[in-house]
C-alpha cells in the first residue's frame, strides 16, 4: 500500500513540461547517440506521448530506456527499438502501412506522424479496444484499429508500402508477404518464442523478396487465433 502511494505521489508530481523535458532526453540519449538519424522518425519519437500508453502507475517510468508490460502478457517496446524499426521502413507522408500488434496503440501513434494511414490489428480484444479509444482520445485520424489475428494482415486495404510486426514469429507469415506492395519493406523478428530473435527487413522487389538480419531482439511471441 505504501509503495503504491508512493508511485501514485511521483505520478501526480510530474507536471506535462516535465514530460516534455523526458521526451527530449530520450530522443537524444536513447535514440540519436544509437545512430538512429532518420529526421521524421526523430520528430514523430519527439512528438508522441509515450507516457500516454503506458499504465498510470508506470507513467513516472514511461521514458526510461526499456520496455514496459501493459498487461496479457504484452509490453510496450523500448523507445529504440520503436524508432529503428520505424526507420527502417522508410516512410512518406502518403505511405500506407499495416501494424500487426497493435498493443498499447504506441507504435501506430508514431507511425502516424509520418505515414498517410496506418491500420493495426491486435489479436487481444481488451487491449485492441482500448488502444483504439485511446488513439482516438488522442486525435491519431489517421488510425484504423482492427480486433483479428494478425497472421492474416488486413486484405481488405492492400497492398501496403510498409509492414511492421511487433512481436515474434517463427518464420514470416505469408500472407504478409502477399499484402506488400512491390518495392514495399517489411520489418519483423523472426524466431522461437521466450529467446533471442532475429529482427529481419523483407523487401519485395519485381515479385522477388529478400531479407536481411538487423539485429537480435526480444519480442513477445506472435498470437494465433484459434
Amino acid at each position: 500500500m505504501v509503495g503504491f502511494l508512493i508511485a501514485f505521489l511521483l505520478i501526480a508530481d510530474i507536471p506535462e513540461e516535465r514530460f516534455t523535458t523526458l521526451r527530449e532526453e530520450m530522443v537524444f540519449t536513447q535514440i540519436m547517440e544509437r545512430a538512429i538519424r532518420d529526421q521524421p522518425t526523430l520528430n514523430a519519437m519527439r512528438t508522441v506521448k509515450r507516457h500516454r500508453f503506458v499504465p498510470e502507475r508506470l507513467k513516472a517510468y514511461a521514458y526510461e530506456d526499456g520496455p514496459l508490460p501493459i498487461g496479457h502478457g504484452q509490453t510496450i517496446s523500448q523507445p529504440y527499438i520503436v524508432a529503428y524499426m520505424t526507420e527502417f521502413l522508410r516512410l512518406k507522408p502518403g505511405s500506407s502501412v499495416l501494424e500487426i500488434g497493435t498493443g498499447s496503440g504506441y507504435q501506430a501513434a508514431v507511425l502516424s506522424c509520418i505515414a498517410g494511414e496506418v491500420y493495426t490489428v491486435e489479436i487481444i480484444a481488451e487491449l485492441g479496444q482500448q488502444a483504439q479509444k485511446r488513439i482516438k482520445a488522442l486525435g491519431y485520424q489517421n488510425v484504423m484499429v482492427r480486433v483479428a489475428d494478425g497472421y492474416n494482415g488486413w486484405e481488405e486495404h492492400a497492398p501496403y508500402d510498409a509492414i511492421i510486426v511487433t512481436a515474434a514469429a517463427e518464420y514470416i507469415p505469408p500472407p504478409l508477404i502477399k499484402q506488400l506492395k512491390d518495392g514495399g519493406r517489411m520489418v519483423i523478428p523472426v524466431g522461437s518464442p521466450f529467446l533471442v530473435q532475429t529482427l529481419m527487413l523483407v523487401e519485395k522487389s519485381g515479385g522477388v523478396v529478400k531479407t536481411k538480419s538487423l539485429l537480435p531482439v526480444r519480442f513477445v511471441p506472435l498470437i494465433r487465433g484459434k
